[in-house]
């Protein structure tokens, strides 16, 4: 029987110098609101409620559901704290902003800027006949300048998937709703709950062998999130995979409808063994420069250009800075 859902915080609450609007979205680790501040901008709200480890039946105080329960709650509430923090040291474009993150009514908020858009699932959704090859490149090349950032401060996603990309208004990307935190209380309550993955983007190393969790992981679900963006559908589940593989290869099904390098890239992020993918972010951004170099289908109007610069800076970069491994 599924744990209760958790009430949320009602409208107009007032959580420090933000008040609540509405709820935005829930899952089993959290709730997600919009509020304002104390000048009246729009924040996202995120705060730490796993139904299976606690309850908020009426009020504003989080409890856990059992003395035994207390201290993995504690727990997951100590990764996302952590997680907060590290979020708030990274500033770049396509990474959601953290503005702060606090502890009140006996669990943790994380404050972030509120984006005005569309998800790339929404996108994905609303296009027929797969997502054209010059969004893809467009988004996944911004998109992963992003997550190699997040990989440089030794922190992995652990849930990339088209309905945490956020295409704003502009056309660029960002990056939401990681899932490190969740990752942590997975590994230490795997007997209260099922571990939350999303079916098709989580990595096989997610469901065993997360001694082997590395950039990898998030290769994996980048694969994921550019095949949903070709079919409109996740690939197989890597558990069922495991069991029996159904994948076909990407580059068979749609030869002639994109670029046989992007297709290439899609099964190789894909592979199941983590060491046969691409160890780095870097690795899929050369990728897909070959993919912008080809002649047919044509990227978008200087796509090719931003491209071929992200991947100089990168290169810059990488001679002064570490990457995780």
């Amino acid at each position: 029987m599924p744990p209760p859902s958790n009430f949320p915080l009602a409208r107009g609450y007032q959580l420090l110098n933000y008040t609540i609007v509405k709820q935005l979205s829930a899952g089993g680790f959290s709730i997600v609101y919009l509020a304002h501040d104390d000048t009246d901008q729009p924040v996202a709200i995120k705060e730490y409620l796993p139904n299976a480890l606690a309850l908020r039946s009426e009020g504003e105080r989080v409890m856990a559901t059992s003395a035994d329960n207390l201290a993995l709650f504690r727990h997951g509430m100590k990764c996302f704290f952590e997680e907060g923090k590290t979020l708030a040291q990274i500033r770049h474009p396509n990474i959601v902003k953290v503005v702060n993150f606090f502890r009140a009514n006996e669990t943790v908020y994380m404050v972030m800027e509120y984006e005005r858009g569309r998800t790339l699932q929404k996108e994905i959704q609303l296009t027929e006949g797969g997502v054209k090859e010059n969004m893809i490149l467009y988004v996944f090349a911004h998109l992963l300048n992003g997550l190699r950032e997040v990989h440089l401060h030794k922190m992995l996603h652990l849930d990339i998937k088209p309905a945490n990309i956020y295409i704003r208004r502009d056309g660029s990307p960002v990056l939401l709703d990681f899932g490190s935190a969740r990752e942590a209380l997975n590994q230490s309550a795997l007997s209260k709950f099922t571990p939350m993955y999303t079916p098709g983007f989580a990595s096989p190393e997610q469901y065993a062998d997360r001694e082997k969790l590395g950039p990898w992981s998030d290769i994996y679900s980048v694969g994921a999130s550019i095949f949903a963006c070709m079919s409109g559908l996740a690939p197989q589940a890597a558990d069922q995979r495991a069991k029996e593989d159904k994948y076909q290869s990407v580059k068979k099904m749609w030869a002639g409808r994109y670029s046989a390098s992007l297709l290439e890239l899609v099964d190789w992020c894909l592979e199941l063994d983590p060491l046969a993918r691409p160890q780095s972010v870097r690795d899929v951004q050369k990728a897909l420069v070959e993919t912008a170099s080809e002649p047919q289908p044509k990227p978008g109007k200087g796509l090719l250009a931003g491209l071929k610069g992200n991947l100089a800076r990168l290169t810059r970069l990488g001679s002064s800075k570490g990457e995780q491994k």
